[in-house]
């Protein structure tokens, strides 16, 4: 996909590390969702009026030319409720996005599919839709969605005519204040916009008069046009001689645009950005029982060694506290993270001790195998050391829980690195 995805990938993934990534999401993210786009929702409205969608660039004003026509906008909110109230489905994006820590959502799209996806991944969304909600905060949650332009679920507020856009920032000045904060001090992945949005505009036009040139870089996804869009090719020539320039001019306000072939293409960028954000984990599976040929003293050392090594090399540490190797694992990474003077120690290491008991009907191997499945997605490189435990008979045997959490760790695409030196399962996978 070329050097700009590239770029987009390392940056965007620094800031998901460094916990100041922000999306804002357009029309587009939702399209294969089963939504319509913009133009398609408004094409019954144009007709009513004798128009031509087709022939139609400013969508706001086709809106508000109803409005004028009918004297007020019921059929749009209408509209609006019959098509974003369909049964439609959280996206592979959606869920890449959902699970990433992402803490910041901005969209102008009315659908609730931001907010479903991260319910669906275990996270407690705030949802801001009036300006009124910016001012109470939802306790430990995990992620603010910003809904710029309102909410299917209030249809008759949702920001859609020009009379509305004129009224922004009288009515939702708030919104413009959190988002013009938030693009000075995050790295935003715009995906699906088509900067055609007058209040985007206006305030990206702000930060650029109020910065000059120390903004920060942000990033958009684009799908080019293509000539099957359009009817001829005089007006395929146009359009794609205006996204050209149009995506040059972005660069004045410090947005690098990536021009993809089709919007499948936005799932397979963020795959990367997923994936390349993983291996800044390193999950450390294994346990012991003996550590022969090796003493403990020598074991319990390398260990340290190895993980202080991670931390030092800027990676986080996940682990599930393996017997005989977990109190190793943490007291390399933690005694590396005091001598970098370094508070913010749970950012670094995720312990996720195994379960000692079932809490359902299941069997504990049971409820160990989906523990494993959900703890190792979490990282992208799996070290496997050792793997051996004691059998009822006293026995020293393989442990299969290394040999499924291997199986595993393959089966998600993590790199997998086992240390044949430490013997047992580690030098069978080896």
């Amino acid at each position: 996909m070329g050097r700009k995805v590239e770029e987009l990938v390392e940056t965007f993934t620094q800031a998901l590390v460094d916990e100041n990534a922000a999306v804002f999401a357009g029309a587009g993210l939702s399209v294969s969702s089963g939504f319509v786009n913009w133009r398609e929702l408004m094409r019954s409205i144009a007709d009513e009026l004798g128009l031509d969608v087709d022939r139609e660039y400013d969508l706001i004003a086709l809106a508000q030319y109803h409005y004028n026509e009918r004297g007020g906008r019921h059929r749009i909110n209408q509209l609006l409720i019959r098509e974003f109230t369909k049964d439609a489905q959280i996206t592979e994006n959606h869920t890449i996005l959902a699970n990433l820590p992402i803490r910041t959502f901005w969209t102008t799209n009315y659908d609730d599919l931001i907010e479903k996806s991260l319910s669906q991944a275990g996270k407690t969304p705030d949802v801001k839709i009036t300006a009124a909600n910016l001012a109470i905060n939802k306790p430990r949650s995990d992620a603010i969605v910003y809904k710029m332009h309102g909410d299917i679920s209030q249809p008759e507020s949702a920001v859609i005519t020009k009379d509305d856009y004129e009224a922004y920032n009288e009515k939702r000045q708030l919104f413009s204040t959190g988002l013009q904060g938030d693009l000075v001090s995050k790295t935003f992945l715009f995906l699906g916009l088509s900067f055609n949005d007058p209040n985007l505009d206006y305030l990206l036009s702000r930060i650029r008069v109020l910065l000059g040139e120390n903004r920060r870089d942000h990033y958009s996804l684009m799908r080019k046009v293509h000539r099957s869009d359009f009817h001829t090719k005089e007006e395929y020539v146009y359009a794609n001689t205006k996204q050209e320039l149009q995506v040059r001019d972005l660069q004045r306000y410090g947005i690098i645009g990536v021009l993809v072939n089709d919007y499948s293409d936005y799932t397979e960028i963020l795959r990367k950005v997923d994936k390349r954000y993983r291996r800044t984990s390193i999950f450390v599976s294994g346990s012991a029982e003996t550590y022969e040929p090796w003493s403990r003293g020598e074991a319990h050392s390398s260990i340290e060694k190895m993980s202080a090594k991670f931390i030092q090399r800027g990676y986080r540490v996940v682990s599930g506290f393996g017997y005989g190797i977990g109190s190793s694992v943490i007291n390399g990474a933690l005694t590396q993270l005091r001598s970098m003077n370094s508070g913010k120690i749970d950012d670094r290491i995720l312990l996720k001790p195994f379960p000692q008991y079932s809490p359902s009907q299941k069997t504990l191997q049971e409820h160990w195998t989906n523990y494993r499945k959900n703890i190792i997605p979490l990282a992208g490189i799996a070290i496997f050391i050792f793997g051996n435990k004691k059998a009822d008979s006293g026995e020293i045997i393989d442990a299969d829980g290394v040999f499924e959490e291997f199986k595993i760790a393959v089966e998600r695409g993590l790199v997998v690195v086992p240390i044949g030196a430490t013997g047992y399962v580690s030098a069978k996978l080896h």
